[in-house]
């Protein structure tokens, strides 16, 4: 059998429709009805035996209707099922709504089972009782298989049916069936139209909904209350407040229900303010709210975060006798999380005598949104301890609460329960798992779910395509970018992960064309995304189109500023920086503590002593900005790095916080370059023991070593890292050529020009030996050198082969995922001297610019 036909199908007519095969809904869960009859009694033809069994019949059907009638189903269903002969429709009637009164669904199923055995077909009132019951136990397959039985059908019987497929979720259906009821001649009443409607705004269809809409005028029920209550749900539902004002506005007479619609509709449509406004208005028409009208204004006076008005409500609320109802607790935690007042919240929540599934996700929810996420897991904790079954939004906040906390261990727990209630087949579910996975380094698991989604939404492009970037896989990334394109529009939210991964793989080409996209898409200027672009442009060492793209972005944030700031460091400028600084501060933009981190390392790469010292305290002074750990870490590096380091030493030990790695990394790093081996080791002592896993304060041990020329210690404290697993990245380049980048490993040799490459290189070698520079790549004294271990020099790969396939003159851009050693720094200044070209390497540590055989980074640390 067939699902029922879409509108685009021709419709039988009524009479005909029981000759063809019966139509079917979708396969919905249903219970098996035995179809086999029972053994009926033995026929007498003698006329006084036949008046005794219509006698009998009689009999049992009056006691069937006597024990419907006193409630007693048990009874009255065994009776059904042990007599011989079938009751009469009166009984059936009787027995299918006293089912449905007591919503005994096995007993209702039985007595369907028995009267669909003992029917061919079923009489108007019989099919109707039939319908009511199925339909209020959900079962819509069953009730279109009596609908199909019934050769008479009255607008009872449609608005059952209509009604049934609306709330089982197959809107589509209900909305089929309403048009073969109008095909069949069969006139609509006041009932039929809120279903209709109610179906239209769940699809939502603003187009038929405007159909129906004329129907209910063609049809006079434009003066009905409660259809034009489900009007302007549904024209609020499809997104046009406009003409659910005007019918709303057109009402002759309005009850509660019709306020709480309206005012509902502009809250969904994010028209708050309206919603409000239109709340006060009802008050002074003097119609009384009720409990769903403050519940859902207190919500939306969170929304505004007007909490002065929510207190009104509270207020009003109590006076109503409302205060104590779990649904506005409820509204009042919501509103409180939604201005991020937990305190507040938490004590709603606590004086609750009875919480219900809602209750608790809302605390769960307001936790992880304002920024608590170990809290969200606590409560989630105690929701369970308490045998309260969550919801898909309650799984949904906790594991995003996991994601931010890196919990695996009850991520996985919450996915296997989705995949329990079967809330997995929920996209918001799956986008979700989709950023715990990524988040907590599984990216593989994050792509199992993505590729098993059903449907995927703009979101779950996203997210897979944020993850990839996470998990420094930026080239998958920028793949599914452009898989993406064929499917789902993008939104800012995925122009900006697709351009994270064109900034870090150095896509000059590819983020142009996302600029592109954008710019086509109309959304320039929405949210992050401005600064995201301008990130791209910085991060790719394109100072020209970062300063016009920094331009043309009308109102800039401190973000924006912090970009450039960042650029101008990144690039060597320290002075342009501290400039830029000033000016940000004359046109009255205030600096955040991001602004500062910039500002020292532009004092830290300069060697500015004393205006990093003016900084540091001028930003408690003047901006009440209080230091962090990066601040300290700043310090630190800039006294490390002009050699004072026993006065950053001092100046750690003074910290009025405990230091973390990075401030001892910075210290190390110092010593490093002075070749302070004991301060350096004291220093490692202490990260070690804070992050005793971290790879590359190990690296940054060795190179301290290896600077020092002590490759014991070095060999020692490689074997330590193999015993920990501790192993570096593959040393990776990549460079851009006419819109394709090409990815290049350390001692990879399966570049399809990899010859041509080597050539060059090797005549780069003779060049600079001729003039008695010769690069250190290898040393007589040592098998391999700590360049090789620690950078790898894949960048002189992605360098020859730009320079192979780009025309004489053109700048080439390669990005590293490991820093550049002194060897590849020499070398490159070099190629830019004798090709007169100019050079940009990214790598972990800086941007390096390399023009006339000179480096934007001035020759810090690579003396």
């Amino acid at each position: 059998m067939l699902p029922p036909p879409t509108r685009t199908q021709l419709n039988p007519p009524l009479l005909l429709i029981d000759s063809l095969h019966t139509p079917q809904p979708p396969p919905p869960a249903h219970r098996h009805i035995p179809t086999t009859k029972r053994p009926r009694g033995l026929s007498f033809t003698a006329p006084r035996a036949a008046a005794s069994a219509e006698a009998t019949s009689s009999d049992r059907s009056a006691a069937l209707r006597a024990l419907c009638l006193h409630g007693q189903l048990d009874q009255a269903l065994w009776l059904l099922e042990s007599s011989p002969e079938p009751p009469d429709e009166d009984v059936y009637v009787a027995l299918f709504r006293l089912c449905e009164w007591r919503r005994a669904v096995d007993a209702g199923m039985r007595a369907c089972a028995h009267a669909d055995a003992e029917h061919p077909s079923f009489g108007l009132r019989l099919g109707n009782a039939m319908l009511g019951m199925l339909v209020r136990f959900g079962e819509t397959w069953h009730a279109w298989r009596v609908f199909a039985k019934m050769p008479e059908r009255d607008i009872f019987s449609w608005n059952v049916m209509v009604g049934g497929y609306g709330k089982a979720g197959f809107l589509e259906e209900a909305l089929d069936l309403y048009y073969r009821m109008l095909w069949a001649g069969v006139r609509p009443d006041v009932y039929t139209f809120p279903c209709v409607l109610r179906t239209c705004g769940g699809i939502p269809d603003w187009k038929m909904g405007r159909e129906v809409h004329a129907h209910v005028l063609r049809f006079g029920f434009g003066a009905e209350v409660d259809v034009l209550n489900a009007l302007v749900t549904m024209y609020a539902k499809c997104g046009d407040v406009v003409a659910a004002r005007k019918v709303f506005d057109g009402m002759a007479v309005a009850d509660c229900i019709s306020w709480n619609a309206m005012i509902a509709g502009h809250f969904e449509n994010h028209e708050c303010v309206a919603g409000l406004e239109l709340f006060l208005t009802m008050l002074e028409n003097e119609v009384h709210p009720n409990l769903m009208t403050i519940t859902s204004v207190t919500v939306a006076s969170g929304l505004l975060s007007v909490i002065d008005f929510g207190k009104e409500m509270h207020g009003f609320a109590v006076k109503r006798g409302f205060a104590t109802d779990v649904a506005f607790c409820n509204s009042l935690i919501q509103m409180y999380t939604n201005i991020g007042r937990m305190g507040d919240a938490g004590k709603i929540f606590s004086r609750m005598d009875t919480k219900d599934a809602m209750s608790w996700t809302a605390m769960i929810s307001g936790y992880e949104k304002n920024g608590f996420p170990d809290k969200a897991l606590e409560v989630y904790a105690l929701m369970e301890l308490h045998n309260v079954s969550p919801d898909d939004v309650t799984i949904v906040s906790a594991l995003a609460a996991c994601a931010c906390l890196g919990r695996l261990d009850v991520g996985i727990k919450l996915h296997e329960l989705a995949q329990s209630k079967g809330f997995i087949r929920y996209i918001v579910v799956a986008n979700t798992l989709i950023e715990m996975y990524a988040k907590s380094k599984h990216i593989d698991k994050a792509i199992e779910i993505f590729r098993c989604m059903a449907e995927k939404d703009v979101v779950s492009w996203s997210s897979m395509i944020a993850a990839f970037c996470f998990n420094h896989r930026s080239f998958e990334a920028l793949y599914y970018f452009q898989h993406m394109l064929a499917h789902v529009k993008p939104n800012s939210v995925t122009f900006i992960a697709a351009l994270s991964a064109c900034a870090a793989t150095g896509a000059l080409r590819s983020g142009k064309e996302i600029h592109a996209h954008v710019l086509r898409s109309g959304i320039g200027s929405e949210g992050y995304l401005p600064n995201a672009l301008l990130d791209f442009y910085v991060k790719c060492g394109q100072t020209g189109y970062a300063w016009a793209q920094f331009s043309a972005h009308g109102e800039k944030d401190v973000v924006s500023w912090n970009i450039m700031l960042s650029g101008f460091v990144a690039h060597g400028h320290g002075d342009i920086a501290l400039s830029f600084f000033n000016q940000m501060v004359d046109i009255g933009k205030q600096p955040d503590e991001v602004t500062f981190i910039a500002l020292l390392c532009a004092c830290s790469r300069a060697g500015m002593v004393s205006q990093g010292w003016e900084l540091f305290r001028t930003m408690t002074e003047k901006y009440s900005i209080i230091q962090n750990l990066k601040h300290y870490a700043c310090m630190v590096d800039l006294l490390s790095r002009v050699g004072r380091l026993t006065e950053a030493y001092n100046f750690i030990n003074r910290m009025p916080i405990k230091p973390d790695a990075a401030v001892w990394g910075a210290l190390l790093n110092g010593c490093r370059i002075h070749r302070h081996v004991e301060l350096g080791e004291l220093a490692a002592k202490f990260i070690l023991e804070l992050e005793p896993n971290d790879v590359g304060y190990h690296v940054l041990l060795c190179d301290l070593y290896a600077d020092a020329g002590r490759w014991a210690q070095v060999a020692r404290v490689r074997k330590i890292m193999q015993e920990k697993g501790l192993e570096q990245d593959h040393g990776c380049s990549w460079v851009e050529v006419k819109g394709v980048t090409h990815a290049f490993l350390t001692d990879d040799e399966s570049h399809p020009q990899i010859k041509e490459i080597i050539a060059v290189l090797h005549g780069i070698y003779e060049r600079m030996k001729a003039s008695s520079f010769a690069p250190v790549d290898y040393s007589e004294d040592k098998e391999v050198s700590e360049d090789d271990i620690f950078c790898g020099h894949s960048e002189r790969l992605a360098v020859a082969f730009g320079l192979i396939n780009t025309t004489p003159g053109t700048s080439i851009s390669v990005t590293k995922n490991r820093y550049t050693c002194q060897s590849c720094h020499m070398i490159l200044k070099m190629i830019s001297n004798i090709v007169r070209r100019e050079i940009a390497v990214t790598d972990t540590k800086q941007l390096h610019h390399f023009k006339d055989g000179s480096c934007s980074c001035g020759d810090v640390e690579y003396g």
